[in-house]
């Protein structure tokens, strides 16, 4: 139970140290069953659920703040005795703040946070809101890709009833995926919370400076490029962080369909008991 009451479930597999794996946008703790999975050989792995999404359901109201994030992971944490935290994307920005302002959070590994340098273009956000409110799901499919700067180049040129049409089609057909996995169109009103968050600590970066816990930062070398840039700024801000660039990963590295073992086996060397604090980590390394 989170402190204001919103109930937020996790699932936990593994024995060993516990790690707390936290979700980006579009998607719910199931898209990472092949990352836990390898965890799971050498930690206990506690896959939370973000608010407004499959086990933690919330709707998504105008008053939030990230600090409500932040405050559901420490519920996890304090349930789990986990100190240690791996952030995807927006969940990323949530492990960071979580690591600057909770004093229980010992280690963090995060991919691809997005900070963009410029901010998120603001009418896009504003037109993707009310796509989700009105319930025209194929516009905000499109539009949460295009706001998040993560479309394919093609879709971001379609007219917008042409681009509305294609999002109803992968919609539908994403609708019959077996499993036990959201639909995204359960998961679209979601990423409201995503955006929110990510807002909010827009031109903030360098606030992160203060987070003195080691640090994997990583990336992969398919993604956009400001999400390679984002990272290699927080290499230069954080006092004790390492960075891996992984040949051939986009931005769904992390996820069933990336390639989770990749990460895993950062994670584990990075996370594993018998590295020390003393270490002194490379600041940079490409695969």
């Amino acid at each position: 139970m989170s402190r204001d009451g919103t109930t937020i479930g996790y699932l936990r597999q593994g024995v060993g140290p516990a790690v707390v794996l936290v979700q980006g946008a579009m998607a719910d703790v199931h898209a990472y069953r092949s990352l836990a999975s390898e965890l799971a050989a050498s930690f206990t792995v506690i896959s939370a659920e973000r608010r407004g999404r499959g086990l933690s359901p919330r709707g998504y109201t105008p008053d939030h703040d990230i600090a409500r994030d932040v405050e559901d992971l420490d519920a996890i944490m304090a349930a789990t005795g986990a100190t240690t935290l791996f952030g995807l994307s927006s969940g990323g920005v949530i492990v960071l703040e979580a690591a600057r302002t909770l004093p229980r959070v010992e280690r963090i590994a995060i991919f691809e946070p997005p900070f963009y340098e410029n901010g998120i273009d603001r009418a896009r956000l504003e037109q993707l809101f009310a796509d989700i409110d009105h319930r025209r799901s194929g516009a905000a499919l499109i539009g949460a890709l295009l706001t998040a700067g993560t479309a394919p180049g093609a879709i971001a040129h379609l007219p917008r009833r042409l681009a509305r049409v294609l999002g109803l089609a992968v919609l539908t057909s994403q609708a019959w995926a077996p499993g036990p996995a959201s639909s995204l169109r359960q998961l679209l009103p979601g990423v409201r919370y995503d955006f929110h968050d990510v807002a909010q600590v827009e031109h903030r970066i360098d606030q992160y400076g203060t987070v003195t816990q080691p640090t994997l930062l990583l990336s992969g070398t398919k993604s956009p490029r400001f999400l390679r840039d984002a990272v290699a700024r927080l290499g230069r801000i954080l006092p004790d962080a390492k960075r891996v660039e992984l040949a051939g990963l986009g931005h769904d590295g992390p996820w069933n369909t990336g390639a989770p073992r990749s990460v895993a086996t950062e994670l584990t060397s990075f996370f594993s008991p018998t590295r020390t604090i003393d270490d002194s980590p490379t600041p940079y390394r490409r695969q």
